[in-house]
């Protein structure tokens, strides 16, 4: 028995590793067509530098990431953020204001708090103090993240608090963003409780884990994807760029300049990706996935000596909202969030720019990109120049759930029915964090490892 996984990001790799599981005698086949495993996942350190290519850390809530992690022997690595910088904030103008406290996730519970933030007016403050009276919106069609937060919360609480939080989660544009794709606990909490505020303490409490909300690991994301290669058995992960996916001989042969025959095939790469592979064997489905659209972005990291950074660099960093017209979404202040990421003596900052619907950042010239990073750390008092400097680029790196979301998953779900020992895994579909693309991909394995059982019986 042949299983091919297509890409070898995490997803695929966990449906790698799950495949072994589920079918022992089979052999498993990884076609990357990068010159590494990994995807987004990409650590390099340099000279006591720990700096990540995308993602810094994974909620810990969400169970197959720590999950995972323990199972490879990774507890011990696992970290949470410096305690004592346990705050953001928001850049409004050239100024930065501190997140309130007592958000549960991206919404404002604690309105004692909110009494000293500079980021809501007084009528600002009062709107939301007043959602329990809002009265819930009737089950009907879904509505977008900015209509449900302005709806339920006040216009101010959206532009101000929520919208730069979740851009920078997506790095979308919340009046498109699908809420029943990407929060449908929100929507859940108005039905049950008619109010937010009444119901997120409880939901907060009930999804506690035994680790800080957000861990990373102590030698960076990548140590993850380099113990779950390791971990591979009778897995060969190979460099091609597969072309095409037809049906044969009862199951599928992939074209990769070299045709591989395949019992079952996980599709673990980008959804436009997988559109352009199975456009000959069903142009609904490749039609479904293309529209699924994506935003790029670009990360500038940036270390410099700490004497040369007059800001005290006493949080996590800041987000900066749509209204400011800016191409930067965040900046991270890495060393300051995590252990470990600097010598002594420096500091570790990331810059992220490229929102959904604007200019593409990820084919800005490195000069542009880096006279956006350095006028953006302007506001923190930085004149000098830096000492060194990293850009990664993700053309086409986060998908959008947008409106009508759900409602295409319902519409590719049947299409790939049609097609015993096929499997969609990634990001594109049902949640966007590590954690989510290594249950997408252990499911996926699990739909193909059902699906050849029942054929050999």
């Amino acid at each position: 028995m042949k299983v091919v996984v297509v890409g070898a990001g995490i997803a695929g790799l966990a449906a790698a590793r799950e495949l072994e599981s589920l079918l022992p005698g089979a052999e498993v086949t990884v076609l990357e067509w990068t010159y590494r495993p990994g995807g987004k996942l990409l650590t390099e350190h340099v000279d006591g530098f720990v700096v990540e290519g995308a993602a810094d850390s994974f909620l810990s809530r969400k169970p197959r990431g720590v999950g995972l992690c323990e199972e490879l022997g990774l507890a011990d690595e696992l970290i949470g953020r410096r305690p004592e910088n346990a705050r953001s904030f928001v850049r409004v103008g050239r100024e930065l204001h501190p997140l309130p406290e007592g958000l549960t996730g991206m919404i404002p519970t604690d309105l004692e708090a909110l009494e000293s933030t500079a980021l809501l007016s007084d009528e600002g403050r009062a709107r939301i103090a007043a959602e329990p009276d809002v009265p819930a919106q009737p089950e009907g069609e879904d509505e977008s993240i900015a209509s449900f937060v302005s709806r339920r919360l006040g216009p101010e609480a959206y532009e101000r608090i929520v919208e730069p939080l979740m851009t920078g989660i997506y790095g979308g544009d919340g009046e498109q963003l699908s809420l029943q794709a990407t929060f449908p606990q929100l929507r859940s909490l108005e039905l049950e409780h008619g109010s937010l505020l009444r119901g997120l303490p409880a939901a907060g409490q009930a999804g506690e884990s035994a680790y800080p909300p957000f861990v990373s690991l102590r030698g960076g994301m990548q140590a993850l994807i380099d113990r779950l290669e390791a971990s591979l058995e009778r897995t060969a992960i190979h460099s091609f760029r597969p072309q095409s996916i037809r049906a044969h001989s009862g199951g599928y042969a992939v074209d990769c300049g070299e045709v591989v025959d395949a019992d079952g095939v996980v599709l673990a790469a980008p959804a436009f990706a997988a559109s352009r592979l199975v456009g000959g064997l069903d142009p609904e489905l490749a039609d479904l996935l293309a529209g699924i659209p994506y935003a790029s972005s670009a990360i500038v990291t940036l270390a410099y000596r700490r004497d040369e950074v007059p800001h005290a660099l006493d949080g996590y960093g800041y987000v900066v909202p749509a209204a400011e017209g800016s191409d930067v979404l965040a900046c991270t202040w890495s060393s300051s969030k995590w252990e470990g990421r600097a010598p002594d003596g420096h500091v570790l900052i990331r810059v992220y720019a490229g929102r959904f619907g604007g200019e593409d950042a990820s084919r800005f010239g490195e000069d542009r990109l880096v006279t956006l990073a350095c006028d953006e750390l302007r506001l923190l008092g930085v004149k000098a120049e830096p000492h060194r400097l990293w850009i990664h680029r993700w053309p086409r790196g986060m998908p959008q759930y947008v409106l009508g979301h759900p409602q295409r998953l319902e519409r590719i779900d049947e299409a790939v029915a049609r097609h015993p020992g096929l499997a969609l895994a990634g990001a594109a579909y049902r949640g966007v964090g590590i954690p989510d693309c290594i249950h997408s991909g252990e499911e996926a394995a699990r739909s193909v490892a059902l699906s050849l059982s029942a054929a050999r019986r």
